[in-house]
């Protein structure tokens, strides 16, 4: 496995990853399959976003083929400027258990250190048990429960806010 910074080079791959993630795992992720089929210039506007200078996107290669994906968003605003969170976490169903996402986020927490940041967090659906155990497993710890943070169709998730602090 290899793991490197995606670039808008790698838009349309991961475009295509980030579509097939929606699918596999609905629940998991705020926009919807529906939403980003459809959104103009999607191409156009992953490849900004994959070089913006405020997030960074890793991915995680199989035999030269993009099978995970982590986003580290880093805040705008001065007093939060400490602080990034990690987001549109994915690994391809059949690579799970290989190591990957252990991977993805320990990248994510050596950048994180070298570009002097202190707090990472995220949230995680309350029942995404194995994300839950694979964030716990490189140090997040749970901070707090928003009851009915998304609303579907017909029911509502819970998510659980977790918290990484990258110096002592």
């Amino acid at each position: 496995m290899i793991i490197r910074p995606l670039s808008g080079n790698d838009a349309s791959t991961y475009r295509t990853l980030r579509l097939e993630a929606l699918q596999t795992n609905p629940d998991a992720f705020i926009t919807t399959y529906e939403q980003e089929k459809n959104k103009p210039n999607a191409i156009e506007t992953t490849a900004q976003r994959l070089d913006s200078d405020h997030a960074r996107t890793f991915g995680v290669f199989i035999e030269e083929k993009l099978v995970g994906n982590v986003t580290l968003q880093k805040e705008y605003h001065p007093k939060f400027a400490h602080k990034a969170s990690i987001l549109a976490m994915f690994v391809h169903p059949e690579c799970r258990g290989l190591g990957a996402g252990e991977m993805l986020l320990e990248k994510a927490i050596q950048f994180s250190k070298a570009i002097g940041l202190e707090v990472l967090q995220l949230c995680v659906v309350k029942d995404n048990l194995p994300a839950k155990r694979l964030y716990e497993k490189v140090g997040f710890r749970e901070y707090g429960v928003e009851h009915k943070a998304i609303k579907l169709e017909d029911r509502y998730l819970d998510e659980i806010q977790m918290e990484y602090f990258l110096q002592d």
